[in-house]
């Protein structure tokens, strides 16, 4: 059977909607006629990418692999017949917060001049992914440990992480702090793109409770109005100077890996030259992260 773009399009309309019927409405089609869609997808591929055994439909380790890839070729054919879009095709990368951290300016400002045939869009998207799972980038800043399948990824640099405590609370004097100073405080959580998690600490020393929230914005918003405290890298520091927070050096744990990462395979024939790219732009400066 041959495949379509309708049969990508009636996929991700599943995954992003999460039900049959939302996702038929979406797309202005019956119900019967997305889940044959759907399988003739499924047979296409000879993998199961939704699972329809729960009340609550959701997609299979495979269907969310397939995802990212089907996103990225979306994206990337409805960009090619857009009569708006012909010319420079832009390279996009995503990233939830911080980008590269004080290196983004660098970054961008030398791809300007070398390549200014191809303009290189920095895009911030809130979720685990940065837009690449939706098809809204190219290639993305992620930082921590990657858990996605359907990923290729490459290490750029190591960023030191920070603890973020208010002004007006009894730590902002302190010259430095390490995890066992924070326990049994509370914690402010980004718990959508954040690379803080409980298993920073040991079991006998965790915070007293955690505060979740969604973004940065209202990370440091919480953070400002002690709350509680928080921890990040030092690109937060770098880019997100904040009214009523301060940053301090946290001396007892690990850098956090700073990744570029892209859909396999990419769906811009210049993501893997982006990563050699920043390495090289970066490495005078890398040292002091």
């Amino acid at each position: 059977m041959t495949m379509e773009l309708r049969h990508l399009r009636a996929f991700l309309a599943v995954a992003e909607e999460g039900s049959v019927t939302r996702a038929a409405a979406r797309l202005g089609i019956g119900q019967p006629a997305l889940s044959r869609t759907l399988k003739a997808l499924e047979t296409h591929l000879g993998v199961r990418l939704v699972d329809r055994s729960t009340h609550h439909l959701r997609l299979t380790d495979a269907g969310r692999s397939f995802r990212i890839r089907a996103a990225a070729a979306l994206n990337a054919a409805e960009a090619a017949f857009d009569p708006a879009r012909v010319g420079p095709w832009p390279l996009r990368l995503g990233h939830a917060w911080s980008a590269l951290g004080r290196h983004t300016s660098t970054v961008l400002h030398r791809w300007r001049q070398l390549h200014p045939e191809m303009p290189l869009q920095l895009l911030r998207t809130d979720d685990s992914l940065a837009g690449l799972a939706r098809g809204r980038v190219d290639a993305i800043i992620l930082r921590g440990p990657l858990a996605a399948s359907g990923l290729d990824s490459t290490v750029l640099f190591h960023e030191r992480r920070t603890a973020a405590v208010s002004l007006h609370g009894d730590l902002a004097d302190r010259a430095e702090l390490t995890l066992d100073d924070l326990a049994g405080r509370t914690l402010i959580m980004n718990v959508v793109s954040g690379t803080t998690t409980l298993r920073l600490w040991s079991p006998e020393h965790q915070p007293r409770a955690v505060t979740e929230v969604g973004n940065t914005d209202d990370w440091l918003a919480a953070i400002a109005a002690d709350e509680g405290f928080g921890i990040t890298t030092t690109a937060t520091a770098d880019v997100y100077p904040y009214p009523g927070v301060a940053y301090l050096p946290l001396t007892d744990a690990a850098p956090v890996p700073v990744h570029l990462a892209w859909s396999s395979p990419p769906g811009h024939p210049a993501v893997l030259d982006l990563a050699a790219f920043i390495r090289e732009t970066i490495h005078p400066h890398a040292a002091a992260d």
